[in-house]
């Protein structure tokens, strides 16, 4: 579904990407894990056609991405730096989010609203950083995607808002075949919600596996098993020549 082959990505003398390699499977959650720097939010922005790779492939359902309308369509990203045009409610902005997406589902926006008890005729500027957040997932879910990008989603919202939002994305995935891709910091929520994780760093990756395979791997290097994600993250980052991705 998501295919990234030899992405090479510069911003004058600094290598966001060098030389990654993605590959993420319709219909799964892929977890990004990296340090600050490592070149998550790079390869996001790539995928959701707002960055273009300087070398490399970059494809979703075999398609390349940057000036493609027919792809960007049908992903949804949810950016860490969000912005809103100020003067909107998020009533104003559901009638602009029908405009531009066909599968638009006005229940869903109905209902995920209702979950996150978010004011809609309150204009979204004046919202906290994490309602903010909750209001772009909220329009962002309602759209229908087939692709969904999220770049760090945890931030700010609490474990309520969060296992509620995490529920409606893993229906998704089952009833639609939805295919999801997080970058986060905060490795013990995806430990319990990716099926394969990718660990990065300075741009490159350094291993990708499906979780429970990482874990079984990973058995002999610690006392006690299974190991948590953390663990395996840290281990992997102190010995990385070790590593074979």
């Amino acid at each position: 579904m998501i295919r990234v082959e030899n992405a090479v990505k510069n911003f004058d003398d600094y290598a966001a990407l060098n030389q990654l390699n993605v590959n993420v499977n319709r219909g799964s959650i892929y977890g990004l894990v990296g340090l600050n720097g490592a070149g998550k939010t790079t390869l996001i922005k790539i995928l959701a056609g707002i960055f273009r790779v300087d070398s490399g492939k970059i494809l979703i359902d075999e398609q390349e991405t940057y000036d493609n309308e027919k792809v960007k369509e049908r992903v949804g990203y949810v950016a860490d730096d969000l912005y809103f045009f100020p003067q909107y409610n998020l009533n104003m902005l559901s009638k602009f989010y029908r405009r531009l997406h066909k599968n638009w589902n006005t229940a869903r926006f109905n209902e995920l609203v209702g979950l996150m008890e978010l004011d809609t005729k309150r204009r979204v500027g004046r919202f906290s950083k994490g309602m903010q957040k909750q209001a772009a997932l909220a329009l962002t879910l309602s759209a229908m995607p087939d692709v969904l990008l999220l770049d760090e989603p945890i931030d700010g919202l609490d474990p309520i808002v969060r296992s509620r939002i995490f529920n409606r994305i893993i229906e998704d995935v089952a009833d639609r075949q939805m295919t999801v891709l997080i970058s986060s910091h905060n490795l013990k929520e995806m430990d319990g919600i990716c099926d394969t994780v990718g660990i990065i760093k300075k741009g490159r990756m350094l291993l990708e596996r499906d979780l429970d395979t990482l874990k079984e791997e990973m058995k002999s290097v610690f006392e006690h098993t299974p190991p948590s994600l953390d663990e395996i993250f840290i281990h992997l980052h102190e010995n990385t020549g070790k590593v074979e991705a």
